[in-house]
């Protein structure tokens, strides 16, 4: 979920009252890109003198290659529900045992003991929310609240659609369409996914979830693949924007903080778990990045238009779909139609 531009930042030591930063070691947080907030950054080395590096990613997919070649220099990942279970399985996750740690208490009871994490032993929440994709209303105004839109495009949309550029979250949607399970190992209905997004490639613009914020604003693209929170803040910037949410069944999504097993600096690790698990600090996130979380009493800090956007309440508890753990077979299939769609 959830992102754009892929960069590295180093935030500075914020200065205390009298001018001198407390001097307490290093975190380095590696995130979904445009996923932070500074000024979140900001508050948690002033309270901590905990000096912050901020490297980004753009898919899951990355971020799990990157740990498996040896991630020990990120103290802080965050990952989708999916993946969880991929890191646990593979040894990359250091136990955290949340429920011991202080703001434990103030986890939603949908965040307390989920069933990628039971227990909650490896992550606590960072965001939630969902994947599909926005038009531009002034370009098209017929019903956008169907995946028919996105892969049988009308003529008013064709050539300016965008769509991300890694395969977990596009195959889904395309499943979702057909009617197939998540996870699918049958390579008869895996075909069926590969013919739809080769019919939907011609009117495909670019595969890729960098700059999508600055192709819908400017109208570079009329129609584009997104998180629901990017679709807010995209908006703001182009009120004509519009955020679908198919009847088909909304993909959707729950990101987590973990720490990677070996990571150099634990202990300031889980001083940022525990610093997000207090309400004002997970409101000041959510009003940057504009998804829910999973913090109780957070919702007091929220701006108003928060509260209110349609991006986030639009989705009922029931149409949700979210993305599974795939078998070796299922990502096999996955990956072979990704790479004949490209090739």
């Amino acid at each position: 979920m959830k992102h754009i531009r892929t960069m590295a930042a180093t935030l500075a030591v914020a200065s205390l009252g009298s001018g001198q930063a407390l001097a307490a070691g290093d975190l380095y947080l590696y995130n979904w890109t445009d996923y932070t907030s500074p000024e979140l950054i900001e508050k948690f080395e002033a309270e901590t003198g905990i000096n912050v590096t901020l490297d980004t990613y753009d898919s899951n997919e990355t971020l799990l290659s990157r740990l498996q070649a040896g991630g020990a220099q990120y103290d802080i990942v965050v990952p989708s529900q999916n993946f969880v279970p991929i890191l646990i399985e593979e040894g990359l996750a250091y136990e955290i045992n949340a429920q011991e740690l202080d703001g434990y208490e103030n986890l939603t009871d949908e965040w307390r003991d989920p069933e990628w994490d039971p227990g909650n032993r490896y992550s606590i929440p960072w965001h939630m929310g969902s994947t599909s994709f926005a038009v531009n209303t002034a370009r098209y105004g017929g019903d956008i609240d169907t995946y028919e839109v996105l892969f049988h495009p009308p003529e008013e949309l064709q050539g300016r659609i965008g769509m991300f550029g890694s395969p977990d979250e596009v195959v889904s949607l395309a499943q979702i369409y057909l009617g197939l399970d998540q996870c699918n190992e049958d390579p008869h209905e895996m075909q069926q996914v590969l013919e739809l997004l080769q019919e939907q490639r011609p009117h495909v613009q670019v595969y890729d979830a960098d700059g999508i914020l600055e192709r819908l604003a400017s109208e570079d693209a009329f129609m584009h693949m997104i998180w629901n929170g990017y679709a807010l803040r995209t908006r703001q910037e182009n009120p004509d924007i519009r955020y679908a949410f198919p009847r088909e069944g909304v993909l959707s999504f729950a990101d987590s903080l973990m720490v990677p097993a070996g990571a150099r600096n634990q202990e300031n690790a889980i001083r940022f778990l525990e610093f997000m698990m207090q309400p004002e600090n997970a409101a000041m996130q959510s009003n940057f990045a504009g998804y829910s979380n999973g913090i109780a009493g957070s919702d007091a800090y929220m701006d108003e238009d928060l509260a209110e956007a349609p991006e986030l309440l639009g989705v009922d508890i029931d149409d949700r779909v979210f993305a599974e753990v795939c078998s070796e077979d299922a990502i096999r299939l996955q990956t072979e139609v990704w790479t004949r769609l490209l090739q």
